[in-house]
């Protein structure tokens, strides 16, 4: 199914909405993911990195690979901006 560009619309709206719209009517998340765990951390903790590296490793070969793991890293710093990010936006509301 190709729905990349609506899962990349849907994941600069909410990461982790585009990770249910994932698991619902794709398969990607199934075939990235080893154990329901993965996904679920994921979806808790790093959902930019988790949706990218879904995405990524469906569109290649079996995984990951060269200027893949770039966005995926690039994930990653989207989701240490939003824990950090956020915390420094309430030090700045209290105090």
């Amino acid at each position: 199914m190709g729905c990349g560009c609506l899962i990349a619309l849907v994941t600069w709206l909410s990461p982790r909405f585009a990770l249910v719209v994932m698991q619902l009517f794709t398969d990607k998340l199934s075939q990235s993911m080893d154990s329901f765990l993965m996904g679920a951390l994921g979806f808790v903790f790093l959902p930019y990195t988790t949706v990218l590296y879904a995405l990524l490793y469906s569109t290649g070969s079996g995984g990951v690979s060269g200027f893949g793991w770039i966005l995926v890293a690039a994930g990653f710093v989207l989701d240490l901006g939003s824990w950090f990010g956020s915390g420094r936006e309430a030090q700045r509301r209290n105090g």
